[in-house]
């Protein structure tokens, strides 16, 4: 490990100093770091990055403004607990950039989420033909602008009355068929105590009018035995609950009960484009401030360049520059009516950094979680320029990233590990970015090695042809997708790697993996979500037996007969704020265990139930190897997830780790054709060296492995590689190159060109 440098004089105002963190997996470090400096935190994935970064860092400040509002503004705000550290000196106020989704209003788009479409409006209530009244009538936000057939969300959705009401069925037998409607539901209930229908006929028998009026009548209030409720059909009543709302807002099986009931299209009224006839009407040089709205954001910054309007030009300047940011960060493809619910989570994090580029504060602390993850190489370079503007503003910029374009760009590096979880903790490494390389610290050693071509690819068994591909900007892609091989399928962000993993036809064993949140509730943690659990249960119900007393493995799930009353087993209880989400709070009843005293009373090898779910998942595939969990372990350790702890909740799993996460339960139960989307994201160049080894031992078990990633060691090791481009968005969606990773150097691509250079440094 590379010895810590020594301390200097450097001023308390020049650094920020962290002295005897412990927050999660920190060991009691010290640190200093510096002020206006780019500073990049690394290290392997659960080795104390965000702890030290956002869980400390930027909590303890945003704890310290909050205490600066008056008491009834506190009030309205979490309650954020101080992090466990002894002294944090030189604070200043931070911005967390992260890559939460950008919000699922419906309504939201890219021009909403930059203020790019609130100077648009104004450009076009000032000087659009006709006139309009202001902004506001351009708005779909608000009534005088948006499309009333819509609401201004340019969809509309017809439901199947089918796939709703199974007419064969009475109300009494559940012929509703969706969710929250079911027999004995408060919305079932409004229906069988109305009075109107014989709750025991099919509803094949109704009259035309009780027909009608079961799916879209009115109604007196009828009370359901809990409080009275409206009358409200049931087509009516389910359109007005959720299918005016984004799909991405629901819970997971709601969503599937409208995807299954309802075709959802483009408004006919506004033809998509969420405005009223007099918005739509409004022009500028014959165009159309929808037309403008519908542009990617290079094509309209060309058409405001061509604009003589000479009264608008500091309008025009501003707005143009928006547009600029947008482009320099890789994101000039999207059109400003582009859905915030459809971007990834590292698009969501360039849009939120786009709008400090041109902010008048400075001094500020930014602290941005994986810019660069699901980036391609060419679109790290725009990300790291980025992140230098922010610190040439005269700001603070603490990055937690893995990318090595984004370390060797930094002008500090903090290197934590050196391995995951209770092996994590320490700072292996602080100081110059330069200096990394080559020191004994796992990202020190993954940047003095660059990627090693697949010289002798494996020959394909087959192939699964796709025809004429045109889904989103695929470009009548006609190719085939070699079977028996690790195929990567690459280019730049935005290219139609994504569009085009849906067009790869399906077999008998085809398992799908994306980025997707896993399904199941905040209970979820990866010892259940494998069914390791189950034999956790029953171990220690067999452990506890005695001869005339025999336990129950429901004695020991926090979700049922052993769970804390207190806390349900949930291991915190909620606190509710005012105008905020509800903040959690260790329970103080089973501090955080989740079980019952009683419960925890019986041991399993010394240990209590709660022990075992705080263990690692690397020490419980040693511990508990020849047991029937131990498969389930073990495939955990070969995704790379032996850090995280068997009762971890799955909600605070990456999109990364959950994607693991399903391929380590698909792997105990083998698939024939495995594809993926970015899997690497978020990862350790270390970590995905066990994802790439994992790779090839299921091809060669006998599987196809298809992945869309980035990641050039990755790229360089796989049998078959499928580059799509030149660009993004409209530019992009033709094939570039196809074949080995060995020809992929001379072709000339932004991968190729990305490869050489790693190769060659």
């Amino acid at each position: 490990m590379t010895p810590l440098p020594k301390a200097t004089s450097t001023m308390a105002s020049d650094v920020i100093r962290v002295r005897g963190a412990r927050t999660h997996n920190l060991r009691n470090i010290d640190v200093d770091i510096p002020k206006k400096q780019l500073t990049v935190v690394t290290g392997v994935s659960g080795s104390g990055k965000s702890s030290l970064a956002f869980d400390t860092i930027a909590a303890e400040s945003q704890r310290l403004l909050a205490a600066t509002y008056p008491a009834f503004v506190q009030n309205l705000m979490p309650h954020l607990p101080r992090p466990n550290v002894d002294t944090l000196e030189g604070l200043s106020a931070s911005i967390v950039v992260d890559q939460s989704p950008l919000g699922a209003n419906p309504r939201s788009t890219v021009g909403t989420a930059t203020d790019a479409w609130s100077l648009l409006r104004q450009l076009y209530a000032s000087h659009g033909t006709p006139p309009v009244p202001g902004p506001h009538a351009l708005s779909f936000n608000t009534p005088a602008g948006m499309c009333l057939a819509c609401e201004g969300t340019g969809r509309a959705a017809t439901l199947n009355i089918d796939a709703v009401l199974d007419r064969a069925l009475s109300l009494n037998e559940g012929a509703i068929e969706f969710p929250n409607f079911a027999v004995g539901s408060l919305f079932w209930k409004v229906y069988a105590r109305s009075g109107a229908f014989d709750n025991d006929k099919p509803v094949r028998d109704y009259s035309s009018e009780e027909l009608e009026h079961l799916l879209t009548g009115t109604g007196p209030n009828v009370d359901t035995g809990t409080y009275p409720m409206a009358y409200e059909g049931v087509l009516t009543k389910i359109t007005r609950l959720y299918l005016s709302k984004d799909l991405a807002a629901l819970k997971p099986r709601l969503r599937e009960a409208i995807e299954r009931a309802a075709t959802t299209g483009p408004c006919p009224d506004c033809s998509g484009t969420r405005l009223n006839a007099p918005a739509r009407a409004c022009t500028i040089a014959n165009t159309p401030i929808t037309t403008c709205h519908a542009m990617p954001a290079t094509d309209l910054q060309d058409w405001l360049a061509r604009l003589d309007l000479p009264t608008a030009t500091p309008l025009i300047t501003q707005l143009r520059s928006l547009l600029c940011n947008l482009t320099e960060v890789g994101l000039g493809y999207l059109a400003l009516d582009r859905p915030t619910s459809t971007l990834s989570g590292g698009e969501g994090q360039r849009i939120r950094t786009v709008l400090h580029l041109d902010s008048a504060l400075t001094d500020l602390t930014y602290v941005f979680d994986e810019p660069a993850a699901g980036l391609h190489a060419h679109d790290t370079t725009r990300v790291v320029t980025l992140l230098k503007a922010l610190r040439d503003k005269g700001n603070t910029v603490l990055v937690v990233e893995h990318h090595p374009d984004v370390i060797t760009a930094a002008d500090h590096v903090i290197d934590l590990g050196p391995g995951a979880g209770t092996h994590g903790g320490t700072i292996t490494y602080q100081g110059p970015s330069a200096r990394l390389a080559g020191t004994d610290t796992p990202t020190g050693r993954a940047l003095t090695t660059g990627p090693a071509l697949n010289r002798e690819p494996r020959t394909p068994t087959g192939v699964l042809p796709i025809r004429d591909a045109t889904t989103n900007n695929l470009d009548h892609l006609t190719l085939d997708i070699p079977t028996g091989v690790l195929t990567c399928i690459t280019g730049v962000a935005g290219a139609g790697k994504t569009s085009l993993l849906a067009h790869i036809p399906h077999q008998d064993g085809t398992v799908v993996l994306d980025q997707h949140a896993i399904r199941g509730s905040r209970r979820s943690t990866p010892a259940t979500y494998t069914g390791a659990m189950d034999w956790i249960r029953e171990a220690f119900a067999k452990a506890g037996s005695r001869p005339g007393h025999p336990l129950k493995p429901a004695l020991f799930s926090a979700n049922s007969a052993g769970a804390c009353a207190d806390c349900s087993g949930l291991g915190v209880t909620y606190l509710d704020a005012p105008a905020s989400d509800p903040v959690p709070v260790t329970c103080a009843t089973c501090n955080g265990d989740r079980y019952t005293a009683e419960v925890l009373t019986h041991t399993l090898d010394g240990l209590t139930i709660a022990d075992v779910l705080t263990m690692p998942v690397d020490e419980a595939a040693t511990r508990y190897v020849e047991t029937p969990a131990g498969p389930a372990f073990s495939t955990l350790v070969d995704v790379g997830l032996g850090y995280l702890s068997l009762g971890q909740p799955l909600s605070t799993l990456s999109g990364g780790e959950r994607q693991r996460l399903r391929l380590a339960s698909h792997i105990i139960r083998p698939a024939g054709i495995y594809i993926l989307d970015e899997p690497t994201t978020g990862l350790h160049m270390n970590d995905v060296d066990i994802l790439t080894r994992l790779f090839h031992r299921l091809v060669d078990q006998g599987a196809t492995v298809i992945v869309a990633d980035h990641h050039l060691h990755l790229i360089a090791t796989a049998d078959h590689i499928i580059d799509l481009g030149p660009d993004a968005g409209p530019h992009g969606g033709s094939l570039r190159y196809q074949g080995p990773p060995s020809g992929l150097p001379a072709s000339h691509t932004h991968t190729g060109r990305a490869l050489t250079n790693r190769l060659t440094t």
